[in-house]
């Protein structure tokens, strides 16, 4: 099992965590993580939107000119979309991008992910990232002494932190997310990946098939993570 010492805010050494095989010491799959971010990004769109065609812009139906006799291209309405402001021939339309991918899969990208930044050595597990008060500042200062201030961070802990939640949502280079909320995007997106103790004890249990336990409850922390995620959007908002 590969070990990895946990540091605390000021950057000390307080201890070491062995990481999982199975999460944290997978072989490199290329294609598994590109199939998984592309089904992420499918999922994302919105799908809205929309163009005329000659059925739905405005203008009469009538017939222009005679069909024969003027000398003139023939012609059936002003709509035509070979005239200008008639409707669009070939245009995009509301449709339905995403696509479901097997559990398994995900899980299996996110173990490559997750592996391949250990082996760059951009993994900092943490005691845990306590903050005194919801400042902007006091966020800044932690990552700086961590050494992580001017990296696109990702810090996976618990959405329960709220004070994390609240001084790192105004920094452009780092994201908050719970164990049940990561996805391969920002896996891969951000540099650095920032994780507490408990969460790399709440990702072995999600990605190991071996210490997964009961199916149904897993399933429910991925919900009750969706809900909180949707919620501290809304807030922030």
């Amino acid at each position: 099992m590969p070990t990895v010492k946990v540091r605390n805010l000021k950057n000390e050494e307080v201890g070491e965590v062995e990481l999982s095989d199975v999460v944290f010491g997978a072989a490199l799959n290329e294609s598994l993580i590109h199939a998984a971010v592309r089904n992420f990004l499918a999922n994302a769109r919105a799908g809205t939107v929309g163009t005329k065609t000659r059925g739905d812009v405005s203008g009469s139906g009538r017939k222009l000119w005679k069909q024969k006799g003027t000398g003139r291209a023939r012609i059936a309405s002003i709509r035509s979309p070979l005239w200008k402001g008639g409707g669009n021939a070939h245009g995009p339309h509301e449709r339905d991008w995403s696509y479901n991918m097997p559990k398994k899969m995900k899980r299996g990208a996110l173990r490559s992910a997750l592996s391949e930044r250990l082996r760059e050595g951009n993994v900092v597990v943490l005691d845990a990232f306590k903050l005194d008060e919801a400042k902007t500042k006091s966020f800044i200062e932690s990552l700086t002494k961590i050494g992580l201030s001017d990296s696109k961070t990702l810090i996976v802990d618990s959405l329960d932190n709220e004070f994390l939640l609240r001084a790192s949502r105004n920094v452009r280079n780092a994201k908050v997310v719970n164990s049940y909320g990561l996805n391969i995007y920002d896996l891969l997106y951000h540099e650095k990946l920032l994780i507490s103790r408990a969460a790399v004890a709440e990702l072995t249990e999600l990605l190991d098939s071996k210490r997964q336990g009961n199916e149904e409850q897993t399933i429910e922390r991925e919900e009750e993570s969706d809900a909180a995620v949707d919620n501290a959007t809304e807030e922030a908002a």
